[in-house]
């Protein structure tokens, strides 16, 4: 059985945080404040992760009341969401990522995410798609207050035949 999984999160720009996307230190004035280190695009998967496998979200199995999580790479947490599709019989097929943000620019950085994004989802690089784009200067985004995130994947079924 084939199913297919959509994310989305976002997080405000605050001064004193590293900003981090897709598990890539970016150079920036601001970071994202989270409870974890605030990874838009590495949440926004792990959600599409997990409701393509009916799993749930990211705040049931990693909530935010549970100081276990503080400040934890958000790497981890990917690796904590494949290790929950393993078990559930589920097989990463590809994944498709986009930033929206007014800055940084993450275009420098893409092939980084792609490779660490790659390696933790078991997956060769070349299913991991991530892009960047911005809001043309509307709303929050827009302003340079926050960072958004969209993903969607495909997973299969390890234990039904291939459709």
């Amino acid at each position: 059985m084939t199913r297919i999984g959509l994310g989305y999160d976002v997080h405000p720009l605050v001064e004193g945080r590293p900003c981090i996307l897709g598990g890539v230190d970016i150079p920036h004035e601001k970071g994202l404040q989270g409870y974890s280190d605030g990874d838009v695009l590495l949440h926004a998967l792990c959600d599409a992760l997990l409701g393509a496998a009916a799993a749930g979200d990211l705040g049931r199995h990693f909530p935010s009341d549970d100081a276990k999580w503080q400040g934890i790479s958000s790497l981890k947490l990917l690796d904590e969401v494949v290790l929950i599709l393993a078990q559930k019989g589920y097989k990463i097929i590809n994944c498709d990522c986009v930033v929206i943000a007014e800055a940084p620019k993450i275009a420098p950085y893409i092939g980084e995410m792609i490779e660490k994004i790659g390696t933790h989802l078991k997956i060769a690089t070349e299913n991991v798609n991530v892009k960047g784009t911005t809001n043309d200067g509307i709303g929050f985004i827009g302003r340079g207050e926050g960072i958004a995130a969209q993903a969607v994947c495909l997973i299969v079924s390890q234990n039904a035949p291939d459709d």
